[in-house]
Parts: C-alpha cells; structure tokens; sequence
C-alpha cells in the first residue's frame, strides 16, 4: 500500500467514525474468515459496518476525528464495529450473541454518543428490547392512567344510571 493508498483510507475511516453514533473496537483473533464474513453480513443486516483495519491507519483516522479514548486499545488485531444513530443497540446486540455462540469477537472498548462504554453496559444496551417494544410499553404506560380514570366514569356513569331506573320503577309502583 503506497502513501496515497493509505492517505485514502485514513480519510475514509475518519469520515465513517466521524458519522458513527457508536463504536465498537474488537478483537476478531481467533475467528476465522468464514466466521469473520458471518459477523460482517450479521452486523451489515442491523445496518453496521464491520471493518478490519491496520493499527497506524487506525490510530490516524481516530486522530483525525478527534474520538478520545479509544488510541489506547488499538493493539493486535482490532476491527472496528461502526453504526449509525439507529444502529447502536442492534450492534452491541449482534456483537454480545455473536461473542456467545462463538466466544469472540472479544470487545476492547466502546464509545456510544461520544461517552466511553464498558463491556457490561455494552451487555445491557444488547439486552435492551427494540425500539418499536419500548415505544409500545411507553405508550401502554401513559395510556393505563386514562384507561383507569375512563373505566371509574363509566362505573359512576352505570351506577347513576341505575339509581335513576330504579327511582323511575319505584315511583311508577306507588302511582
């Protein structure tokens, strides 16, 4: 890789981390090319890229944009899980079910929306429902005080009801 060829991937690797709303930096060694594909297609479905890349140019591209805390885990073998502002918690999920059906990709670091993650919070991000579950439990959850005020109404409403039928058939008796 000549200068300029490796000028071009710096600069295409800080334009993918700079987009990024997550990052995820792992160790791939141990898998295997066909495991390695799996992964790449798995996370490419949630919408992530997957990219292997050279420790310098790594190193440069995260320089160049300017994401902290990561320089320190760029060691060995190390990819890079990128996803977009939807794509966080599909990432950390294909990561963590990939990592338990095969005990790798290990992850060395994260960073979602700027903050540094740890592996457990990558865990629980994984464990997280989708999006559309939590809209709807959110939305359960406003609506049970309403459904709760209406069903007491009602209960008034019938038991008023009742009370002016009853008066009703009492006076209609005594005339």
């Amino acid at each position: 890789m000549n200068r300029t060829e490796k000028q071009t991937a710096v600069d295409a690797l800080t334009a993918k981390l700079a987009e990024a709303r997550a990052i995820y930096v792992t160790d791939y060694q141990g898998l295997t090319v066909l495991r390695v594909t799996d992964l790449r297609r798995r996370l490419h479905k949630a919408g992530v890229d997957y990219l292997v890349v050279k420790n310098t140019l790594a190193l440069r591209a995260l320089k160049a944009a300017a994401v902290p805390g990561l320089d320190t885990h760029i060691s060995g073998p190390t990819a890079f899980a990128l996803a977009p502002s939807a794509g966080a918690a599909a990432a950390a999920k294909v990561l963590t079910d990939f990592a338990k059906e095969f005990e790798k990709p290990a992850l060395k670091a994260a960073i979602v929306d700027g903050r540094p993650v740890t592996p457990d919070q990558v865990k629980r991000l994984a464990a997280l429902p989708p999006r559309e579950v939590l809209l709807a439990e959110l939305a359960g959850t406003m609506q049970a005080p309403l459904a709760g005020f209406l069903g007491a109404l009602s209960g008034l409403l019938s038991t008023f009801v009742g009370a002016v039928e009853a008066l009703r058939v009492q006076r209609e008796n005594a005339a």
